[in-house]
């Protein structure tokens, strides 16, 4: 089982990997890595108050597979996200203070779509198309999404301004 002190940290070069896809005959070692992204994520929660998604790469799984669990009315629970692929993105833009576990006090102004459609395959091999059009999923995905690419969030920042530290939890 991964632990929070498994998570990679800013400036580690798996960061900066584009992920490979899960093959199918891989199916069986998802349940593991998601086991291990949810404790991470667990941990997270627990030590810094924030948390709803996490990627493969950020603990060293450089596969193009991430968890979400987004807590909350409304939401569907943990979900398992392999393959996934942005198939549309709305033109409509917004900007957000943007955070990542891998650097868990700094937080980004990035530019994210407002909405996007993204095909993916679940934890049972079930291909999805998802319209996600609830803005805070939305940069939530792009945010896993681009994990999965090498991309950062300190690499979209708005300007040499746009980072600053998170208030320290009371």
């Amino acid at each position: 089982m991964k632990h929070l002190a498994d998570l990679l940290l800013l400036g580690d070069p798996r960061l900066y990997e584009t992920c490979e896809p899960v093959r199918r005959e891989e199916l069986p070692l998802v349940a593991g890595w998601v086991a291990d992204l949810h404790n991470v994520m667990e941990e997270i929660r627990a030590t810094y108050q924030f948390g709803r998604g996490i990627a493969a790469p950020q603990l060293g799984i450089m596969k193009r597979l991430f968890y979400l669990n987004v807590p909350g009315p409304g939401h569907a629970g943990p979900q398992v996200i392999i393959n996934p692929e942005i198939v549309q993105a709305s033109d409509d833009m917004d900007e957000l203070w943007d955070d990542c576990m891998s650097f868990p006090n700094l937080l980004v102004r990035v530019r994210r779509h407002r909405s996007l459609t993204l095909r993916y395959r679940d934890e049972h091999w079930q291909e999805h198309t998802w319209a996600v059009t609830d803005w805070s999923l939305s940069e939530l995905i792009q945010h896993e999404y681009d994990h999965l690419n090498g991309v950062l969030c300190t690499m979209r920042a708005v300007d040499a301004q746009a980072f600053r530290w998170r208030p320290t939890p009371v």
